[in-house]
């Protein structure tokens, strides 16, 4: 972590600067090949255990469109989309992420990526037809970090639903946002997605230097993914964005109606980083899913990176709302280009979960008064014991 003298104090309570204060100890080497020209996160391939269930889910409740479906397989999308899916629901014995997607510049960025990664040794296919429907050309990778990542440019087009007013719903999904990848050693995740083009746009620290999360874009938004600190590789969500926050609590009011509250895991609320508004949920498989919306641009050059201090109470939720402990804890497995689950490596640094709501966590909301600015039932930011 940078000295703060070299980042500045804004009157929100956090800290920007121009260029991450991230450094990693343990770096994954920089290959000297070119790498793919990525332009957004595009979709995400999951194995669901129960492809009914799953329908109902993420079609009759969340309102994603089918493309196309058969018996093993899903392929949805949201209401902006013109690409022929968002997600694919794939029936599996385990539930597991098979891929998260980037669509890139040119057809030439795919041969990029396979010298990119090629170099670096990992596990490179490449399937001039497509791993699954609606996609072409494309190449899957098991990255340094252990995460199956696939990269395309051609793909089908279907129709763009935007204007179709007759179909949407009041939590109308209208695009895929971002994804939220879990892994042991933040850093070296950040250092190794700077490698490929992506640019930090928000971070948490703390004194001391332990990076606890940071956000990445590539699109002009705050991410296209995120690195949590934790045991992984897993995936800890994959968010949908809506057009306002009043689509969230239309989608809460119907799981209360369906008697599906208990998908609600946190929220709604807004977070402090990203400043966006959001809600939480789990599938019934627990794939977590994140409605989003309303954060900021980020396109320009000297965009700042923020950093917050981890024992800021209002970094996850503006309002000072309590992180439920599965949010920290819970995530899914993630498979191999064969399909098998990658194996879990535990986190050696500090979690975020043990310095701020564990036994000897603290929290403050003003950072002058410490933890004495909470209340007595808030100290420690909601300790284990003091939750319901």
């Amino acid at each position: 972590m940078t000295d703060k003298t070299a980042k500045t104090l804004t009157s929100s309570g956090y800290y920007v600067s121009q260029e991450a204060p991230i450094q990693s100890d343990n770096p994954v080497t920089t290959p000297k090949s070119t790498p793919p020209d990525i332009l957004r996160c595009a979709y995400m391939e999951i194995v669901v255990t129960d492809l009914a269930a799953s329908r109902q889910f993420y079609v009759d409740i969340l309102g994603l469109y089918v493309t196309e479906e058969d018996e093993q397989a899903i392929y949805l999308r949201s209401t902006e989309e013109f690409i022929h899916h968002n997600l694919i629901l794939r029936q599996g014995p385990i539930a597991a992420v098979a891929a998260f997607s980037y669509r890139v510049r040119t057809p030439e960025d795919l041969d990029r990526a396979v010298e990119f990664y090629t170099e670096l040794g990992c596990d490179v296919r490449r399937d001039e037809n497509g791993f699954v429907k609606g996609i072409g050309d494309s190449v899957r990778v098991v990255d340094p970090l252990g995460f199956p990542y696939e990269f395309f440019y051609a793909t089908d087009h279907v129709e763009r639903l935007s204007w179709r007013y007759d179909l949407h719903t009041p939590g109308e999904l209208v695009r895929l946002d971002h994804f939220n990848q879990v892994t042991p050693d933040v850093p070296r995740a950040v250092r190794h997605y700077q490698d490929l083009g992506f640019r930090v746009t928000e971070d948490i620290q703390d004194d001391e230097g332990t990076v606890y999360a940071a956000w990445l874009r590539r699109k002009p938004t705050v991410h296209d993914t995120a690195t949590t600190g934790g045991d992984g590789p897993r995936m800890h969500h994959v968010a949908f964005a809506t057009h306002e926050k009043h689509n969230i609590l239309a989608i809460c009011d119907k799981l209360g109606a369906l008697r599906r509250s208990d998908a609600i895991e946190r929220g709604p609320g807004r977070h402090g980083v990203s400043n966006a508004f959001y809600l939480y949920l789990r599938d019934p498989d627990g794939h977590r899913v994140e409605i989003y919306t309303q954060d900021y641009y980020t396109g320009d050059p000297d965009n700042p990176v923020v950093t917050w201090d981890v024992h800021d109470n209002q970094r996850r939720d503006w309002w000072g709302t309590p992180v439920v402990p599965s949010w920290y804890t819970d995530a899914s497995l993630v498979l191999d280009l064969d399909g098998n689950p990658q194996p879990v490596t535990a986190r050696t640094d500090s979690s975020e979960m043990a310095v701020t709501i564990g036994a000897d966590g603290f929290s403050y909301t003003r950072a002058d008064e410490g933890e004495k600015s909470m209340p007595e039932y808030k100290q420690g930011e909601y300790k284990l014991g003091h939750q319901l």
